[in-house]
């Protein structure tokens, strides 16, 4: 059951939670922050909490680029250097499925279900070469009303999880595509590892 009320969130860059809303992306690859042995899921279900510093468009597929520079928008089309005073919630996520990988053709097998470049991907795969790269597979709702939220400063950093100080009220929740969607990407992206 979906919680009314959230104290959890996963930094993603804010150009891949836009491509989320718009359900053309279901996965996330994770190996942990600088400040991370490695990742773990710690929460089934958790806010996507946008990040900005390091996206770049050399790292994003050409389809994407305008995505990015509406993301970056507010700070003069550059990758936020500073952190905000603010983050703004607008999208719980739950984990459905999480599966491992260490081989760079099947990686290369899901270029078409994500936003990054194939060297991008592969950077990733490749960082800490002894822990495979998860993917995470998840349903994504929006919530009802975007939630602006205080940035305390133990937010900060090159992190995956950041617990909230205040829980973030989702509201009601729509899904970014419905079950049957996600039902079907899911089954193309499993087919893609084999």
């Amino acid at each position: 059951m979906l919680q009314t009320l959230t104290m959890h969130s996963l930094k993603e860059w804010a150009v891949a939670i836009k491509a989320i809303d718009a359900g053309r992306q279901i996965l996330l690859l994770r190996k942990g922050g600088i400040r991370e042995k490695e990742f773990k899921i710690e929460h089934e279900e958790f806010l996507l909490y946008p990040t900005f510093e390091h996206q770049k468009a050399e790292l994003l597929k050409s389809e994407y680029h305008a995505g990015l520079r509406e993301t970056l928008e507010p700070w003069g089309g550059e990758p936020q250097r500073e952190t905000p005073a603010s983050v703004t919630f607008t999208h719980l996520a739950q984990v459905r499925q999480v599966i491992e990988i260490s081989d760079p053709e099947k990686l290369a097998a899901l270029s078409p279900y994500h936003i990054w470049t194939g060297d991008y991907a592969e950077q990733r795969l490749h960082w800490r070469p002894r822990k495979p790269l998860e993917i995470v597979l998840i349903m994504a709702q929006r919530l009802e009303h975007p939630v602006v939220a205080p940035v305390h400063a133990h937010y900060h950093g090159c992190k995956s999880w950041v617990d909230l100080d205040d829980g973030i009220p989702t509201g009601a929740l729509a899904p970014v595509i419905s079950e049957v969607e996600f039902e079907n990407l899911a089954r193309q992206i499993r087919e893609a590892l084999n």
